[in-house]
């Protein structure tokens, strides 16, 4: 009989599968004029910083994962020969004895703003419920009674950050887990958890998933009215979802059947906004009028997109804190920046503190290298919008909305400044001046056909120029 229904669920899950949206829905645009304005205001900060934190961080393992049982091999437990419960046991106590006695956003919010980043999103809430804000829905959170950390001033861990990076001049923006495996509304202790989805039948007990609505409602309420301004609310686990919104993708997160875990995103939406006008509300994944802008993780689309989005991407290679992890060069966190901007995205980059509350010595080097970086180029940068060809070999092009623009010649490690600069695809208009960033006087330019050069002056050349060199057009030629 079991192998029946196994076989029964495939069948189901095949069936769904093939019926499920096949490509991509289309980009629902935005109608409130508020959240249009702020969605472009958003496009003009180009680079912000996200933080992955919470009390897994005393195991430097993998944020929340570890605790649902879906791919041994990606989750890698801290204990991997413990029984499943008596590891989620464990796991959970962590909240208990999570004592970061170094936290100090202050210092993050000064390393983010010298980086040239301008924005923030803080994870308040990850898939296991943990919430790292006073909320009154939960004892699961850093400010309850027995938690370690609980009697410092500084408990209630998202407040001291969105205010120390507002003071900073960043704007903030709030990480929300639509999932909660904690939640016994979501994940019911009456049967055991089996993948990440919810494990009870949404329509034999619909009063337990609005029970888990009510919940999760109140919960982003509560950030919205008692954390000051928010200008993202930036909601993760995408497979929480109404079931006519499943596409192939979605379906492929499952291992059980697909439900209807539909949460009223329209009822939330309203809600925040009669809160925090002009919000942008981020549901990631779910295509539709909630998902103000797409989130491509980890990657870097190869060309252009027709609607505005951000590469989400590790300063490191692990979203949450390893004790050993390993940082990404400068020299390519910016070549990763240009490539973004020039395509019309914005880059928002993670960190990941440790328990003590301390972020690794290197993220504080990589943020100066690029902070370097951006008080010479940032022109380049912030308030661009994406032009054609947007690349043309080493060279990638920036437009401002004056007109003029920018071609930001990618250097390889340790490449001198080359006597010519030589690009395609867009000419300077005739008598528009050119200007490297960070060096006084005009440049000489000349175009042969479609092929346009620049000079370089030897003195320029002679000088130390890392990672990418921008130079100013005045003014181009109408296509």
């Amino acid at each position: 009989m079991r192998k029946l229904w196994m076989a029964l669920g495939c069948a189901w899950l095949a069936v769904s599968a093939a019926n499920a949206q096949t490509e991509e829905p289309p980009y629902v645009p935005e109608t409130d004029p508020v959240v249009v304005r702020k969605l472009d205001e958003w496009q003009d900060w180009k680079f912000g910083m996200i933080i992955h934190w919470g009390p897994y961080s005393q195991w430097g393992v993998v944020e929340s994962w570890s605790i649902c049982p879906e791919d041994e091999e990606w989750i890698g437990r801290k204990y991997p020969k413990m029984s499943y419960f008596e590891y989620l046991q464990k796991y959970q106590a962590l909240g208990k004895t999570f004592n970061p006695t170094a936290f100090a956003p202050e210092k993050w919010a000064k390393a983010a703003r010298e980086a040239g980043m301008k924005y923030l999103v803080f994870t308040t809430k990850h898939h296991d419920g943990y919430c790292m804000f006073d909320t009154k829905q939960t004892d699961y959170r850093v400010t309850a009674p027995d938690v370690a950390f609980s009697k410092n001033p500084r408990a209630n861990i998202a407040k001291e950050v969105f205010e120390a990076f507002r003071k900073e001049g960043i704007h903030a923006g709030a990480y929300f887990s639509k999932p909660d495996w904690h939640s016994d509304a979501y994940w019911w202790n009456y049967f055991p958890p089996r993948d990440r989805n919810v494990n009870y039948d949404v329509k034999k007990y619909p009063e337990r998933w609005n029970q888990f609505k009510q919940y999760t409602y109140n919960q982003i309420e509560e950030l919205m009215t008692g954390y000051g301004k928010l200008e993202i609310l930036w909601l993760d686990g995408g497979w929480v979802r109404p079931l006519k919104q499943q596409t192939k993708e979605s379906l492929s997160w499952s291992k059980t059947l697909p439900q209807d875990q539909d949460i009223d995103m329209g009822r939330i939406t309203k809600m925040a906004r009669s809160h925090q006008p002009g919000l942008i509300v981020v549901d990631r994944s779910v295509h539709g009028p909630y998902e103000n802008y797409r989130t491509p993780e980890q990657q870097i689309p190869e060309k252009p997109l027709a609607y505005p989005w951000e590469t989400c991407m590790t300063m490191a290679n692990s979203w949450s804190y390893v004790p050993d992890d390993k940082y990404k060069p400068v020299g390519k966190l910016i070549h990763n920046l240009v490539d973004i901007v020039a395509k019309g995205g914005n880059y928002l980059l993670n960190v990941g503190p440790g328990p003590d509350g301390e972020l690794h010595k290197e993220a504080y080097t990589t943020m100066k290298g690029i902070g370097d970086w951006m008080k010479i180029n940032g022109a380049a940068i912030y308030g661009t919008r994406a032009v054609a060809p947007y690349k043309d070999g080493k060279v990638c092009f920036t437009r401002k909305k004056d007109g003029s623009v920018y071609a930001i010649y990618l250097l390889d490690e340790q490449e001198q400044l080359p006597a010519t600069i030589v690009f395609k695809g867009l000419k300077p208009a005739r008598g528009a001046s050119l200007q490297l960033l960070g060096a006084s006087g005009k440049l000489v330019w000349k175009t042969e056909g479609a092929t346009v050069t620049v000079h370089i002056p030897e003195k320029l050349r002679q000088q130390a120029w890392n990672h990418a060199v921008a130079i100013r057009i005045s003014a181009v030629e109408k296509v």
